[in-house]
C-alpha cells in the first residue's frame, strides 16, 4: 500500500483533484467580496495548520537556515504568493472554470523551462500528452474569449500570467531543492513565509488584516484551508518524486475538477466547443499517465 500512495501517479491524480477544488471555492469567496489577499492566507493557513502537530510530533519544526531560507522565501513569492494573489482575484470574473482551464496551461511553459535549464524531461508520449492539453486549453481560450459573455481582455491576460509564475516556480523548486530537505518541512516553512507575505501586503493596503470578511463564507473557508492542508503536503511529495513536468501536470486534472465542479455546483454554462476542448485535456491527461506509467 504505501508503494502506492507513493507512486508519483497516484500523486498526480490526488493533487490535481484536490487543487480542483480551488477554482469553485474561489468563486464563492469572490461572490461574497472576500480579499484575493485574505483568501490566498487562508490558503497557507491551512498548510501550515495541519501540519504544524505533525511537524511538532515528528521533531522536525528546526528554524530554515542558510540555503533553506533563500527556498523558503523564494519558493513562497513565485509558487503561492504571486500566483494565488492572482488567482483568486481573476475567477470572480473569468469565472472559476475557464481560469481552471488556463491554468493547466503550466505544463507547457514547464517544459520549455525544463528543457532550457536541461532538466530531465518526458519521452515523446509524455510531450504528446502534453501537446494534446495544450490543443484542449487553446480551445477553450478562444471559444470562451469571444463569447458574449466573455470577461474583459484585462482578466484574460491576468489569466495567462499564472501558468507562467507556476512553471518557474516548478522549475526553481526541483533546481534548488535544498539536501536532504523533507518535502513536509519545505510546505511548512514556505507557506509560513507566505502568511506573512500575505499579512504585510493587508496590513500596506488595507490597514487591517480582515479576517472579519471569512465570516461571510465560514463553511467555503473551513473547506479552503483543509483542502490546501491536505494537497501541499502531498503536492511538495510530488515534486521530488516525479520532477517538475510531471508535477506540473496537475493543472490538467484541476482543470477538468474545476470544470466540473463550477457546472455542478455553481450554474457556470459553457459552450459545447469548451466541452470538447475539456474532453481533449482529458485525453492528455490520459496520455501522460500512460506515458508516466511506460517509464517505470
Amino acid at each position: 500500500m504505501k508503494n502506492v500512495t507513493q507512486s508519483p501517479v497516484v500523486l498526480l491524480l490526488v493533487t490535481g483533484v484536490l487543487i480542483g477544488f480551488n477554482f469553485p471555492l474561489g468563486k464563492i469567496a469572490g461572490d461574497a467580496s472576500i480579499s484575493p489577499v485574505l483568501w490566498a492566507m487562508v490558503v497557507s493557513i491551512g498548510v501550515c495548520v495541519m501540519l504544524l502537530p505533525v511537524l511538532a510530533l515528528k521533531h522536525r519544526l528546526a528554524v530554515p537556515k542558510g540555503r533553506m531560507i533563500r527556498y523558503v522565501v523564494i519558493s513562497a513569492l513565485i509558487s503561492f504568493v504571486i500566483p494565488n494573489i492572482l488567482l483568486f482575484s481573476v475567477i470572480p470574473h473569468a469565472g472559476s472554470g475557464f481560469t481552471g482551464l488556463i491554468f493547466s496551461t503550466s505544463p507547457v511553459f514547464t517544459l520549455a523551462l525544463a528543457a532550457l535549464f536541461r532538466l530531465k524531461t518526458p519521452g515523446w508520449i509524455g510531450i504528446l500528452g502534453i501537446a494534446t492539453g495544450l490543443i484542449g486549453a487553446a480551445i477553450v481560450s478562444i471559444t470562451r474569449g469571444s463569447a458574449p459573455e466573455a470577461p474583459a481582455a484585462i482578466w484574460i491576460i491576468a489569466t495567462a500570467i499564472i501558468p507562467v509564475f507556476l512553471a518557474c516556480g516548478n522549475i526553481y523548486r526541483t533546481m534548488d531543492w535544498p539536501e536532504n530537505a523533507l518535502p513536509d518541512v519545505l510546505a511548512f516553512w514556505s507557506h509560513g513565509f507566505s502568511v506573512v507575505v500575505f499579512v504585510l501586503i493587508l496590513l500596506a493596503t488595507q490597514g487591517s488584516v480582515p479576517l472579519s470578511e471569512l465570516a461571510r463564507e465560514p463553511g467555503a473557508t473551513l473547506a479552503q484551508a483543509f483542502v490546501a492542508g491536505l494537497m501541499f503536503p502531498i503536492y511538495f511529495r510530488l515534486q521530488q518524486k516525479g520532477g517538475p513536468v510531471l508535477l506540473s501536470q496537475i493543472g490538467y486534472i484541476a482543470a477538468a475538477v474545476g470544470l466540473l465542479a463550477a457546472t455542478v455546483f455553481l450554474g457556470e454554462r459553457y459552450s459545447t466547443m469548451t466541452w470538447i476542448g475539456a474532453a481533449i485535456i482529458a485525453c492528455g491527461i490520459a496520455i501522460t499517465i500512460a506515458a508516466q506509467i511506460t517509464r517505470r
